[in-house]
C-alpha cells in the first residue's frame, strides 16, 4: 500500500509544480508590467551675489620696494696739518650739523705767524718793485742824455730788472693769500647741511693734511631707488633727462611710502624725481629715483627719524585710466575670464585684462555697462546655470 502511495506521489508532484508554472505564467502574459514615469525634478536654481557694471577711471598704484640712501655723502678730511684744540658738540655720531657751521678747529698759531711772515714778504716785495720802477726811470734818463740818439736795448733800461720785481710781488702775494687760506682751513666747517655717520678724531688729536676725521650724509632730502618691471612703467609718466636740460630734480608723480619701526609703520609723501639711465642686465628692470624732502624733521604723529639703508614700501600714483571697468580681482577666472548674468542664466565671456593689483582688476574690452556680474567665487562656474541674485 505504501508502496503505491510513493509510486503515485512521484507521478502527482511534477505534473503538480507544472500545472502550477503553467497557471503562473498565464496570469502575466495576460497581465504585462506598465512602467511608470516618475515625475520630472525642478532644476535647482542657484543663489549668487552681483553687481552691474559701470564704467569709471581707475589710478594705477605700483608697489615697490627701496631703502632709503643719502643724496650724497662723503668724508671729511683736514686740508692742513696741526692738533685738534676744539671739536663741536655736534661733532659726534649721529650728530646734525647746519652748512658752513664750525665742526673742529686746528691749532692755528702756525698759520697765523705764517700770516705775518707772508704779509712781510710782500712789503718787502713791493718795496723792491718801487725801487726798481725808480732806478729803471734814472735809467732811461741818463741814456736820453748819453745815448747821442740811439735805442737803448731793455738791459739798459732796466726792463727786466722791473719785471722781476713784479713777478716777486706777484709771488708774495700768492703766498699771503696761500698763508690766509690755510688758516681759514684751521677751521673745519661743514660744507652742506647733514648728519655724521663715523667720527674719526676728537681733542687733543694731532692730524696730517687729509686726515679723515668723519664720515658725513646730507640731509636736506633722501633718495630710494626703485625697481619697475616694464609691465609697471608702462603706465608711469617718468621725468626723463635730455641733453640740455636743467639738471634740477622735477616733480614726478607722488610717492606714498610706509617705513617701519618696530611694530609702528610710518607714512612719508614724496615724489618720483628721475630715472636711472640703464636697465638692470642681471633682471631688465629700470630703478626709478623717488625724493624725500626733509626727512629728519620732527612731526606731530611723533615718527622717528628715518635711518640711512631703512626699508620702505613705496607705493606709486602712476597713470589713470579712464572709461574702464574696475571689478573685484576675485571675479576673475583664470586671469582672463567673467561670470555675468544673461536672462537668469551664467554666461562666461573672455574679457581683456589691462590691469590687476590685489584686490582689482581693470577690463577694457567686451564688457557693457549695464550687465550684471557674478562676484560670488563659483569655483568651476558653468554657462547655462539658472541663477537668481540675493539682493538688487
Amino acid at each position: 500500500m505504501n508502496q503505491m502511495i510513493k509510486q503515485s506521489l512521484k507521478i502527482l508532484l511534477p505534473l503538480l509544480v507544472l500545472t502550477i508554472c503553467a497557471i503562473a505564467a498565464y496570469k502575466i502574459n495576460e497581465n504585462p508590467s506598465q512602467a511608470r514615469k516618475a515625475p520630472q525634478a525642478k532644476q535647482a536654481i542657484l543663489s549668487v551675489d552681483a553687481t552691474p557694471l559701470t564704467r569709471s577711471s581707475y589710478t594705477v598704484r605700483l608697489k615697490a620696494y627701496g631703502e632709503v640712501r643719502p643724496r650724497t655723502e662723503g668724508t671729511l678730511v683736514s686740508q692742513v696739518s696741526g692738533t685738534l684744540t676744539k671739536v663741536s658738540s655736534r661733532f659726534q655720531n649721529g650728530g646734525f650739523f647746519e652748512a658752513g657751521e664750525p665742526l673742529a678747529q686746528i691749532d692755528d698759531r702756525d698759520y697765523v705767524a705764517a700770516v705775518t711772515i707772508a704779509e712781510s714778504d710782500l712789503i718787502q716785495a713791493q718795496f723792491e718793485l718801487e725801487e726798481e720802477r725808480a732806478r729803471g726811470q734814472q735809467a732811461e734818463a741818463n741814456w736820453n742824455r748819453i745815448g747821442k740818439g740811439k735805442q737803448a736795448s731793455e738791459l739798459v733800461l732796466r726792463k727786466p730788472q722791473l719785471a722781476a720785481a713784479r713777478a716777486k710781488v706777484a709771488s708774495a702775494r700768492a703766498a699771503l693769500d696761500k698763508a690766509k687760506l690755510d688758516l681759514q682751513r684751521t677751521e673745519i666747517t661743514a660744507p652742506y647741511a647733514g648728519r655724521i655717520v663715523d667720527k674719526k678724531v676728537d681733542v687733543g688729536q694731532f692730524v696730517s693734511t687729509n686726515t679723515e676725521l668723519a664720515d658725513i650724509y646730507a640731509i636736506d632730502y633722501v633718495e630710494i631707488r626703485l625697481p619697475l618691471s616694464p609691465r609697471q612703467v608702462e603706465y608711469l609718466t617718468i621725468p626723463e633727462q635730455y641733453r640740455g636740460d636743467d639738471p634740477k630734480p622735477a616733480k614726478g608723480p607722488d610717492v606714498e611710502m610706509l617705513a617701519r619701526q618696530g611694530h609702528r609703520q610710518y607714512k612719508w609723501h614724496g615724489f618720483i624725481s628721475r630715472a636711472e639711465s640703464a636697465l638692470d642686465s642681471n633682471n631688465r628692470q629700470l630703478y626709478v629715483v623717488a625724493q624725500l624732502n626733509d626727512p629728519y624733521r620732527q612731526r606731530e604723529d611723533g615718527a622717528p627719524p628715518l635711518k640711512i639703508g631703512q626699508f620702505i614700501e613705496a607705493t606709486i600714483n602712476a597713470n589713470t585710466l579712464n572709461n574702464v571697468f574696475v571689478i573685484p580681482r576675485s571675479a576673475l577666472y583664470q586671469g582672463k575670464t567673467v561670470v555675468l548674468i544673461e536672462n537668469d542664466l551664467l554666461v562666461r565671456r573672455d574679457v581683456e585684462v589691462i590691469w590687476t593689483d590685489e584686490e582689482h582688476a581693470v577690463v577694457n574690452h567686451n564688457l557693457t555697462a549695464g550687465e550684471w556680474l557674478v562676484t560670488t567665487p563659483l569655483g568651476n562656474p558653468v554657462s547655462g546655470t539658472r541663477v537668481a541674485i540675493r539682493s538688487k
